[in-house]
């Protein structure tokens, strides 16, 4: 077995990287606070980053100074890591701007020749997307805008390290099947006592979980290696997510902490209803959250077995889907008994054909037809007196599937014609039940105050 490969942050003090540091690694290791510099000395630990194992190294705040002073010795501490580093995460404060050292140390890391990966920090909120994007002025590529604090965009920073990651060496990936195939990685969330540990149970085939009618069993994520027909799965089961003003005790807010934390290191999510009370509001706050960290989401119908109108239930679901959760119109439903089995055998199919329309890549030429069509169809809409001109579309990366249009003025475009296109890309492509991204990229015209 080689070396782990080596993920270190870096950044100038106090823009969040011992947060970020503790969001990656799945835990609270580094202190955290407001005042720069706490970060001294490297702290490293071994996690798992988009199914990959590495090391991650947090590091001192990069600042000029002398090498003899006590900033110089934890300035020489991070050069260091970087010349072991494999990737480079690179963190800067969305919040305060890029200042003259964020510009130094981005020229730095140019010249170290080794991937970095651009990360605007503190990007919570409306305005935190926008404020990132200055960061492109440092020529390190395109932001990844994140809150470290509120764990917002982590799933993608994720991704995006995972994709630069050195290749396995020969003799790792032929270290038979599990070696050579990357599982699937699948969260079970719901509320308490929805019977998530006993579907997990039933998917594995002994009691791995205890489970019982006491609500909150389950107190931590526990993950379990496992396969299915297709291949290697990574499972995991969480803590029941109640409302946040019924957790109260800090072990349960601990619970529901590890809980999101599994979400966002999933690829596909199943949400475990109880058939005998339906889709109510906090499985529905569960789903939103999902699809806001781009997770693909499949519905577990338990305890099936025990309702008695099976067609109103379903026509109920079907309702509130419908009306709450039209971001992700054509979710899968699967109904099932975890206790007897009966049905479990039709969810992991369901998910893993959400798990290949999330990874789905559509060619720009088969795109840009469709795209086409859809603005023969209905024409843009005028905007202050002038129609905008949408010129083309692209779709950079799956993993949701993400839709980039270009045109003058395309940032203006309302919801209502957003929602036109997204809805026509999803049937157009077949990809129901997953979440698409729609970004939007204006030119500016310059003839424009003179027509």
């Amino acid at each position: 077995m080689s070396a782990l490969p080596v993920v270190a942050i870096l950044g100038r003090p106090n823009v969040g990287k011992s947060s970020l540091f503790n969001r990656l690694a799945g835990r609270r290791l580094a202190i955290v606070d407001d005042t720069p510099g706490v970060t001294r000395d490297r702290k490293e630990v071994e996690a798992e980053i988009a199914g990959r194992p590495v090391l991650l190294v947090d590091t001192a705040g990069l600042e000029e100074a002398a090498p003899e002073t006590l900033f110089g010795r934890m300035r020489a501490s991070s050069e260091a890591a970087l010349e072991r580093a494999d990737v480079a995460v690179f963190v800067v404060d969305a919040r305060a701007g890029i200042t003259p050292s964020d510009r130094a140390f981005a020229n730095w890391l140019r010249r170290a020749r080794r991937p970095v990966i651009l990360v605007a920090n503190k990007a919570e909120g409306r305005g935190g997307a926008a404020a990132a994007m200055e960061a492109f002025e440092l020529g390190l590529g395109e932001p990844i805008a994140v809150s470290a604090e509120h764990g917002d965009g982590i799933m993608g920073l994720m991704l995006a390290i995972g994709e630069h990651l050195p290749e396995l060496p020969p003799e790792e990936e032929d270290e038979g099947e599990e070696g050579a195939e990357k599982p699937l990685r699948l969260a079970i969330l719901g509320r308490p006592n929805a019977g998530k540990s006993t579907l997990l149970n039933q998917l594995l085939g002994e009691e791995r979980m205890i489970t019982g009618p006491e609500p909150g069993l389950t107190r931590d994520a526990v993950s379990a290696m496992w396969h299915d027909a297709v291949g290697p799965v990574r499972l995991v089961d969480t803590a029941g997510m109640r409302k946040r003003a019924r957790v109260t005790q800090k072990l349960e807010e601990l619970s529901v902490a590890s809980s999101i934390a599994a979400l966002r290191e999933a690829e596909v999510v199943v949400l475990v209803l109880d058939a005998l009370l339906g889709l109510e509001e906090q499985d529905i706050r569960i789903a939103r959250l999902a699809e806001r960290e781009g997770r693909a989401v499949v519905i577990a119908l338990n305890k099936w077995d025990a309702v008695e109108d099976r067609a109103a239930a379903k026509a109920a679901l079907d309702d509130v889907l419908e009306a709450s959760l039209s971001q992700l119109r054509g979710i899968e439903v699967v109904p099932l008994s975890a206790a007897t089995g009966r049905g479990v055998d039709r969810l992991m199919p369901a998910v893993r054909r959400t798990h290949e329309r999330w990874n789905r890549r559509v060619g720009t030429g088969a795109l840009n037809r469709w795209f086409g069509t859809m603005l023969e169809r209905h024409q843009p809409p005028l905007v202050d007196g002038r129609r905008l001109k949408l010129r083309y579309a692209t779709m950079p990366k799956a993993r949701p599937p993400t839709l980039v249009i270009f045109g003058t003025r395309a940032e203006l475009l309302p919801q209502d014609y957003r929602r036109y296109l997204l809805n026509g890309f999803r049937e157009e492509f077949d990809m129901p039940g997953v979440p698409i991204r729609l970004q939007l990229r204006g030119t500016e015209n310059p003839y424009a105050e003179e027509e």
